[in-house]
């Protein structure tokens, strides 16, 4: 909905569709997974006030009040503008592209590079609200969920790796007891992470190169996936 450092919209067709009508992202963020399968029972979890905050407050817009917000040009400060705090943090995201927290300056790579971004990012928003309407949305940890047995787990956490630009950065994360707890969920499991990362044994997905570095994108689940072949060309498709 948003663009949010880490996000797997370039890749999220890579990944495995869901085997059952429950969806648990229990690392939100911008939620990439549950918006591509946005039908099913959605259950959003995220430590970051924040970003719960931008989806409940996306959840009661309308189009118009999101197709209303400023057309920011490279150097605006959203201080400048007369916004509600929902607003502030939203366009906080938008002053520029992958951000782990949002901030006040439009920069250039939003506004000059493609002068349209912000313009075509409000409408894209406004023509997708009506698929969050029905989700779940919580503040809250992993380990307060629930062991659903009739759920697609998407596991999303900041990487061991590259992890720790949030706010709730992966220095704070207990890997030991992430992995022990991801290979205890019931239903269908599937782990993001990259290929530096040693706490559960991932596979290769994809190569990327990402805002900061070039990394490859890893995958580990618990039912068959096309990525169980190690030796499948990281730039195939699936």
């Amino acid at each position: 909905m948003w663009s949010y450092y880490g996000s797997k919209s370039k890749i999220v067709d890579l990944y495995p569709p869901p085997k059952f009508k429950r969806i648990i992202e229990p690392f939100a963020g911008s939620a990439r997974y549950s918006l591509k399968y946005w039908e099913n029972d959605v259950l959003l979890l995220d430590k970051y006030d924040v970003v719960v905050r931008l989806w409940k407050w996306l959840q009661i817009c309308s189009k118009n009040d999101i197709l209303k917000l400023p057309r920011l040009k490279q150097g605006d400060k959203l201080s400048d503008f007369s916004l509600s705090e929902e607003e502030t943090l939203f366009m906080g995201f938008l002053t520029a592209q992958g951000l782990a927290k949002p901030q006040n300056t439009a920069v250039f790579r939003a506004t000059t590079h493609r002068p349209n971004w912000i313009n075509y990012s409000l409408k894209n928003m406004a023509s997708n609200l009506h698929k969050i309407k029905h989700w779940t949305i919580q503040e809250g940890t992993y380990d307060e969920i629930p062991n659903f047995p009739d759920a697609t787990w998407f596991i999303d956490p900041p990487y061991k790796n590259g992890g720790e630009y949030y706010k709730f950065s992966s220095k704070e994360l207990d890997f030991e007891h992430l992995g022990n707890w991801c290979m205890n969920r019931t239903g269908q499991v599937i782990v993001c992470e990259n290929t530096k990362a040693d706490w559960m044994p991932f596979k290769p997905l994809r190569a990327m190169k990402g805002s900061k570095h070039k990394t490859v994108e890893a995958i580990w689940s618990n039912h068959i996936t096309n990525y169980d072949n190690e030796q499948m060309s990281l730039f195939g498709g699936v």
